[in-house]
This record gives structure tokens, sequence and C-alpha cells, in this order.
């Protein structure tokens, strides 16, 4: 059988926010976990498009789209041409399980959230003659997760081609947060076993890592024996974590020494009201200033997120959250317009509200407003947003917050990723076009290297000989 995955590009390279190394970083694992289902003597192929054209000249027998919102457009422009083809076509994804009517206008099959159940259950109808038009995940679990079929990855297209992900979901639930219409039927956090984890882990080439979790801390116990057993592995690697876990004695000390060097964190917002008022209660009452204290004081970069938009937002959220987080010496920040993602509570809310302005999915991107805020325009917080960006990464603020580290490596380290990643996008352009990323994976290593505490030139030890193996 002649299988085609493919993940559509997020956005239109036409567009004056594409930026070329931002869609290079991470190689589409998922789509790669799927692939391990399938039957060794399958013809499969796995086709990036924000890293390569995709060729529409074939006709697989079976193709697998994964869509987001701001690429169900695209995904849905595939899919009706391969099914024209004659080609057996599933959907699947975010947006799939957000929107499953309307995907299911452009699609022999849907699949609707986690396709860890559902999808080998569609592979044995398939093979019968009988798939169903509706596949909805409500067995969740990891425990007999197959690795993922790397050999089918382009990893020299990649800046960091060793992502990994050991869990699914996130045991919060906020209001604007895409994670709440995925995970609805069913647990919505759960965890590899921890020895599976870690022969992923010590199966994959290199030092440097990249944990893909919405939350890498969301079960502590899990995350401390996964710590256990990256001890001496070798690894850098940066992951997603909270407020809380930062703040946890010893935890974020521990992760250090095993090899944590960045790690991203959605403060949001800097206002308790919105906090409360979008369900984020684990962080009402977190003193963001120590968590931020705690990292840097281990060796560990922040990556702020923060939201803009939220109905407690004036006009002069922009400068003060950029100031907050230039004062902190925060390495790099994403920021982001509030953006209602289709079946999330937000989206009901504003939808009930009549604030929303668009239905255009190629919007809703978080750099653009699609709804009426509530203390200022729609074009102020679009320029607002803007203008975070441009004075957070401005000359002026890189070397503020760069002079602001204790040692010279941490200034070397904090000066290159703060700079680099917005600073040099001509230069990143040019090594995406020569399809060189890959290249540049020696020199993130070495910049994260720079830091003191970790124990990575120690022997590195077996699974076996660092876990005990789980009945």
């Amino acid at each position: 059988m002649k299988v085609k995955m493919i993940l559509p590009a997020l956005t239109e390279a036409k567009s004056p926010f594409w930026r070329p190394i931002k869609y290079s970083l991470f190689p589409p694992l998922g789509l790669a976990t799927l692939a391990s289902y399938l039957d060794p003597d399958d013809d499969i192929s796995i086709c990036d498009e924000h890293v390569e054209n995709i060729r529409m000249n074939d006709r697989p027998d079976l193709v697998v789209i994964q869509a987001y919102v701001t690429s169900a457009y695209r995904a849905y422009k595939i899919a009706d041409f391969y099914r024209r083809q004659g080609s057996y076509v599933c959907l699947g994804g975010l947006h799939v399980t957000s929107m499953p009517e309307e995907a299911a206008k452009h699609a022999d099959t849907v699949f609707l959230g986690p396709g860890e159940d559902t999808w080998p259950e569609f592979l044995k109808d398939y093979g019968t003659g009988h798939p169903r038009k509706i596949y909805t995940s409500t067995k969740r679990s990891l425990h007999r997760l197959p690795f993922p079929r790397r050999d089918l990855l382009r990893r020299r297209l990649y800046l960091v081609p060793n992502s990994i992900v050991v869990s699914r979901g996130c045991p919060y639930q906020c209001d604007f947060c895409y994670q709440t219409s995925f995970f609805r039927n069913g647990r919505s956090f759960y965890t590899l076993a921890v020895d599976r984890a870690l022969s992923e882990i010590d199966s994959l080439p290199g030092k440097h890592l990249y944990f893909l979790d919405d939350n890498f801390f969301g079960d502590p116990a899990f995350t401390l024996r996964l710590l256990d057993g990256l001890h001496g592995m070798g690894r850098l690697w940066q992951a997603a974590g909270t407020v809380a876990s930062c703040l946890s004695p010893g935890l974020i000390e521990k992760a250090a020494r095993c090899g944590l060097r960045s790690l991203f964190i959605g403060f949001e917002t800097l206002d308790t009201d919105n906090l409360r008022t979008q369900h984020k209660f684990h962080n009402i009452d977190r003193d963001y200033r120590l968590a931020v204290r705690r990292l840097h004081d281990a060796g560990v970069m922040v990556n702020a997120s923060f939201v803009f938009g939220l109905d407690g937002d004036g006009p002069d959220v922009f400068d003060r959250t950029v100031e907050w987080a230039v004062e902190q010496g925060i390495e790099t920040a994403t920021f982001h317009i509030l953006t209602p993602y289709p079946d999330t509570p937000l989206f009901g809310f504003l939808q009930r509200e009549k604030r929303l302005t668009s239905l255009d999915w190629d919007r809703y991107d978080t750099r653009h407003a699609v709804f009426s805020p509530a203390k200022m325009s729609a074009v102020q917080l679009e320029a607002g947003y803007r203008r975070a960006y441009r004075e957070f990464y401005s000359w002026a603020n890189i070397f503020r917050t760069t002079v602001q580290q204790k040692t010279l490596p941490y200034i070397l380290r904090h000066f290159a990723f703060k700079a680099a990643w917005k600073k040099f996008e001509p230069f990143w352009d040019l090594v995406v076009r020569l399809k060189s990323v890959s290249a540049f994976t020696p020199m993130v290593e070495t910049v994260l290297s720079g830091s003191t505490g970790s124990d990575f030139d120690e022997k590195r030890p077996s699974v076996v000989e660092t876990v005990p193996q789980e009945e």
C-alpha cells in the first residue's frame, strides 16, 4: 500500500509574518508516530510543507493530513485534490477535532482527538474494507506506543531534529487553550512509561533534545523518575513548564543538573483578574519574579509567553509587559494576540457576546484580532502587539538584559539566543533556502552547554542501568 502523510504549512509564504526558521525547527513527529503503526512493507512518505514543496503528481492509496486552524484551508485543498485522484483521504488534528462537520466535507474519514487508540482501529477497518466516517478517541494510554518512524523524516531540514513527546495534553483547562477541545472525550493528561521514554531518548543521536510536551512537569512523580533516568545521559534539553513547577522546591534545580537549559513558560498576563476570567488558576498568586530568578539561578533560560487582548487589558498593557520582561532579564519572549480557537470556552463566550469579527481561519494565527477587545480597538491591539515585539527585541533592550547576566558564559549564551532569534532573519532565510538548517544544530548545542550544573560529560549509562524496569 502506498501511503502519503502530509503536514500542510501553517501559513502561506506570502504572509509578511512568515519566518522560515520558525517553521524549520521540529519535524512532524505526530505523523511519524502514526506511520509506525503501518505495515513495514508499505510505501510510506512524510511531507512537511514548511520545509519542502508537496509534489502532487502521484496517486497514493491512502493520504493522511494533519490540520491546525491556520492550515485548515490548505489542508482541505490538498484533501480535495487527492480525493478527486481516487485516494482515500484521512483528516485529523486540532482543527478537525474542533470542527468535525466542516472537515468531514473534505475527507473520507476524520479523526477526533489523539490517534493512539483510533488510528490502529481505523487501519484494521480499512484493511477489511469497512472504515468508518468518524473515529473519536476515548481510550487514552501511551503504554504501548511504538517508536516514531524517524527514518521517514528528513533530519537535515530541521534545526531541532531531536524533538520528543513523553506525555499528552495538560492537567489544566484554560478557557483559551486549544487542548480543551482536543482532549475533551477521555483523559486530558497521560504519560509514557518512564523506561519507554528513556529508551526513545537513548536512541537519539547527539546531545540536544526538545521536549514538545505541553507541560513537561504535569505529573511530578513521572517527571522525577524521568529526571533520575536522564542524570548522566549527557543530554542538553529544552521543555515547557508552568510557574508552579518553577516554584516547586528543588525541582528546577534537579532538572538543570540533568541538562535542562531553557524553559517555555506561559505567564500569559500580569493581571490576576485576567487569569481568573480565563480559568488559569494555577498562575494566580504565584510569584513570577521568583520563578524567573529560580530558573536563572539554576542556569536555565526563560522563554516567556504573553497574551494581549484579555478583557482586563488596556492600551498600556504592551509597554508594561515588555518593561517587566526586560527587568527580569528574560532571554526570549513570544507575544500573542488572544485568539478564540473554535470549540474552546473562549470562542463560545465571545460568540455569545457577539464580539467575534472573523471566522477566517487564516487569521486565527495569534497575530490578528478576530474579535472586539473590551478596552481598546482591534487596531490598537494589533499595533501594540507588533510594538511589543519591536521593543523587547530592540538592540537597546537586548544589551540591557545581556548585562544583567552574572558570568561571561551566561552573557554570551543570553546574547546569542536573544539576538540570533530575531535580528538575523536574512541569514536564517538563506540557510533555510539552502536546506542547511541542521548544520547549525551543533552550534545550538555549544551555546546551550556554556552554562553550569550539567553532568553531560559523565559516562553515559544505558537505560537499563539507570531506571528499574516497570511491570
